[in-house]
């Protein structure tokens, strides 16, 4: 089969990071490196290098020419062109498909000619913006897959690019999507206004094109997901002992769209594991430090979510022993990555890049292929000296070891959590105590909800606010009005005498 020659072209010393992450990225991926040959500048031999027609000629030879615009224009020839002008000009004259790439800076950043250029590219050719490599190796993914889809490369198109032919925009949470714009403007500078058409919003997330939506974004934004893919739902169960055993205590089916799993999986483990809370001596906000860090939980879930294997009709599974924290996901590791490599730097090669890149944006992950360093260096920060476990056979696992009986023997698991509850044993006063604690004042429901670094709204509700309010630890400010846009919480009597006890 004959190669797919990428041309990558902008100025030399502006996307020198990004030209190598895209070359690595091209000639790696086990799906691109099928089919495509990229081309940068840093892979000529030196002595060419000078020589701008040998530029010119790979352009020609190329099939598709990818432009990455910024704020410089680039050394000019005596007729004042930059050398990436006269590439993207020979493309065109060349009848080459061209796909332009504009860094988001304003336009009284841009260099004058730079501006130009892009004006031009802009009335000629389609064009994305990008504010970080991720967020460009993203855009670019989107393009070369429809791309192949176009040409019948690929008969078949990964699962989160896909369209759906099932669903349309009407399906999405208009809610849902402004509600991330406004979170992704604060965590990572997200350049589109939270009043932005939602066409726009996804055309810019590679989520919608020509009136059609990608199964990404049913599983970001899907009013129910779970209608159009059912193993999109993460299971948690909470063991009391070292081995999965039956009856189990206690089991949940999270639904809903990925944030909602993520945030109601994370709170799950958070109300079972010990904590310490500590108090206002040296700041008014009750310090409160669970057993396992919540990031390294959150990690290794959100991990599962971006990588699963959507179309496998199993189930994440989230599982809580008494020494340990397991996390299963049906997914494999990315073409050329090791178990062993996860332990150090790597590149981000997600299963699923749209699913991944508006969780990254929503603050959802830190830094795109650092999540399991990460886990491990959170563990070790808070003591745990046993690290944590990757493990890849038929499903990929993460173990979190637990602080409380470390040193222990333990024992591999080899079932899977099915089946419904058929007793519930959790200790219901130990979480109304755990909001007892962080109590002060009068707070309302998401300063109390925050203090206990808990996500999911319905949870906290139905586990630790509802249940301290019926027992009567705490008491409504506004008693007759349960729904007052100023509600707020205080302890009562037997609320402060539990705190000081």
């Amino acid at each position: 089969m004959k190669r797919i020659r990428v041309f990558i072209s902008s100025v030399q010393k502006e996307f020198a990071k990004e030209r190598q992450i895209l070359f690595e990225y091209l000639t790696s991926d086990a799906l691109f490196g099928m089919f495509f040959e990229p081309f940068i500048f840093e892979k000529l031999p030196a002595a060419s290098r000078s020589a701008s027609t040998v530029y010119l000629k790979e352009v020609e030879k190329c099939d598709l020419y990818i432009g990455l615009f910024g704020k410089e224009y680039g050394h000019e020839d005596p007729e004042g062109v930059s050398p990436t002008e006269r590439e993207f000009d020979h493309a065109g004259k060349c009848h080459k498909i061209r796909l332009i790439f504009i860094s988001h800076h304003e336009p009284s950043e841009r260099a004058p000619k730079a501006l130009a250029l892009i004006r031009k590219a802009e009335q000629l050719v389609v064009r994305k913006q990008f504010a970080t490599s991720t967020e460009l190796k993203t855009s670019i993914y989107a393009s070369l897959i429809h791309y192949l889809e176009e040409k019948e490369y690929l008969r078949t198109t990964p699962f989160d690019a896909t369209w759906n032919k099932e669903a349309a925009i009407n399906d999405l949470d208009e809610e849902k999507i402004r509600y991330f714009v406004n979170l992704a403007k604060v965590k990572r500078a997200f350049p589109l206004s939270t009043e932005a058409p939602i066409e726009a919003i996804l055309t810019h997330l590679n989520l919608l094109r020509d009136n059609r939506i990608t199964n990404a974004a049913i599983l970001l934004f899907g009013q129910q997901p779970q209608r159009f893919f059912l193993t999109s739902e993460i299971k948690c169960a909470h063991f009391h002992g070292r081995e999965i055993t039956k009856p189990i205590p206690s089991y949940q089916v999270y639904k809903g769209d990925v944030f909602q799993l993520v945030n109601q999986a994370v709170d799950f483990i958070l109300s079972k594991v010990n904590v310490e809370v500590g108090t206002r001596e040296k700041n008014i906000q009750v310090p409160i430090h669970y057993e396992i860090p919540v990031a390294a939980v959150t990690e290794a879930i959100v991990n599962a979510v971006a990588h699963q294997d959507y179309t496998s009709n199993a189930s994440i599974q989230v599982m809580l022993f008494s020494d340990r924290l397991e996390v299963w996901n049906p997914g494999h590791l990315p073409f050329g990555l090791t178990v062993a490599k996860l332990k150090e730097p790597h590149s981000s090669i997600p299963a699923n890049p749209l699913l991944a890149e508006p969780m990254y944006l929503a603050g959802f992950i830190e830094r795109m292929g650092t999540g399991t360093g990460d886990i491990l260096r959170w563990c070790k920060e808070a003591g745990l000296t046993k690290p944590p476990e990757f493990i890849q056979e038929e499903i990929f696992k993460v173990i979190i070891w637990r602080k409380s009986t470390e040193g222990q023997v333990t024992g591999q698991v080899t079932g899977q959590v099915t089946g419904q509850v058929t007793g519930q044993v959790d200790d219901e006063m130990s979480l109304i105590k755990r909001l007892i604690q962080v109590m002060s004042g009068e707070p309302k429901r998401a300063q109390i909800q925050e203090a206990l670094g808990l996500k999911h709204r319905e949870h906290f509700v139905d586990n630790y606010l509802n249940p301290a309010l019926r027992h009567g630890y705490i008491e409504m400010l506004y008693l007759h009005s349960p729904n007052h846009p100023q509600q707020r919480y205080r302890l009562t009597k037997k609320g402060d005498l539990l705190k000081r006890g």
